[in-house]
């Protein structure tokens, strides 16, 4: 999971990493504008959004990804603790608004709750796409209850796509969120991975499901 904090204040951005990183997968902008460019990118799970933020503010941050069909979900946190702030945020597509200060294992509580409601409660940590089964927290795959071997981020991978089954993920997206934008590697590594996955998966017939969508990027469909 992958979670992008815009917080202008380094001290707690720095806070609220070090708090989630055993959990989540952490990306930080300090200001509204460079915090819009990123979200943007439609690459997160979860936005942790401060208010109060140099370039462009949370509402505008929130409205303007709202608007372009960015519905990454999105927790407010804020010193703004009036009942007209909280319903304004709402009102603008936030999904949940917790204000400063606050306790860590709130914090914690409820990026979990968005979790849940937004890309379902995985019991016991496994994701599936018909007969293929992940584990996330012992990173073990199989089909038919057949192990497979997933090389390197081929997990993640195989994992995004089922998250997002029947959606097109672009080989950016792919990119950015697996590897990561500020990453060296050449970003063709997605389709040297993305073959790797359809080889292993055409030894079950699986492969008819992976499918490529041409010079935009993959998707995982009945």
């Amino acid at each position: 999971m992958k979670v992008l904090i815009v917080e202008d204040d380094k001290v707690l951005s720095n806070t609220i990493k070090k708090t989630i990183s055993d959990k989540y997968q952490v990306d930080q902008e300090y200001d509204g504008l460079s915090g819009y460019l990123l979200a943007n990118r439609d690459i997160y799970d979860v936005i942790i959004l401060d208010l109060m933020l140099p370039e462009m503010n949370g509402y505008e941050v929130l409205n303007k990804l709202r608007k372009e069909n960015i519905y990454t979900p999105v927790l407010i946190l804020t010193a703004k603790d009036g009942i007209e702030d909280k319903i304004k945020g709402l009102e603008y597509g936030a999904d949940d608004y917790l204000t400063k200060p606050f306790e860590t294992r709130e914090l914690i509580a409820r990026l979990d709750a968005i979790i849940r409601r937004t890309k379902g409660d995985y019991k016991d940590n496994i994701v599936k796409f018909k007969e293929i089964e992940l584990n996330l927290l012992n990173r073990e795959a199989f089909i038919n209850g057949e192990e497979i071997i997933l090389q390197g981020k081929q997990f993640e991978l195989l994992e995004y796509l089922i998250r997002y089954k029947n959606t097109i993920i672009t080989k950016e997206q792919i990119f950015d969120k697996i590897w990561g934008f500020e990453s060296e590697t050449a970003s063709n590594v997605v389709e040297v991975y993305a073959s790797g996955i359809r080889k292993t998966l055409k030894k079950y017939g699986y492969d008819k499901y992976f499918k490529t969508v041409r010079g935009v990027g993959y998707i995982l469909s009945d």
